[in-house]
């Protein structure tokens, strides 16, 4: 597969994905997320990671702009998890970029 064969917009998404994950931290939170069945506030993340609310804060904000978090307000929480299509997606851009034959096209983005 050639450099010119993904349209700009999926390699700039591509980028801003791989850029997002990029931080030893935000590893942290996504790792921690995937391994919760229900989505948690983002004070159960500051005490599981000991790290300060606005520093969390910076790398939820940061994961859920380029959509591999979720999240929803649940009275004076908000509420962070994986987005599923993340676990699917993410690893089909890595095997376009590297240039493994892919199960499937990970299309724009997690939604």
């Amino acid at each position: 597969m050639s450099d010119t064969s993904l349209e700009r917009e999926t390699v700039e998404e591509y980028a801003r994905w791989f850029q997002a994950l990029a931080d030893p931290t935000r590893i942290l939170i996504v790792r921690f997320l995937s391994g919760r069945p229900e989505p948690v506030p983002a004070g159960v993340i500051v005490d599981h990671l000991n790290l300060n609310q606005s520093t969390v804060s910076h790398h939820l904000k940061i994961l859920h702009n380029v959509r591999f978090l979720t999240r929803r307000r649940a009275g004076a929480n908000i509420l962070y998890a994986v987005n599923s299509r993340c676990i699917t997606q993410l690893p089909c851009a890595a095997e376009i970029l590297l240039g493994s034959p892919a199960r499937s096209h990970p299309g724009a983005g997690p939604d």
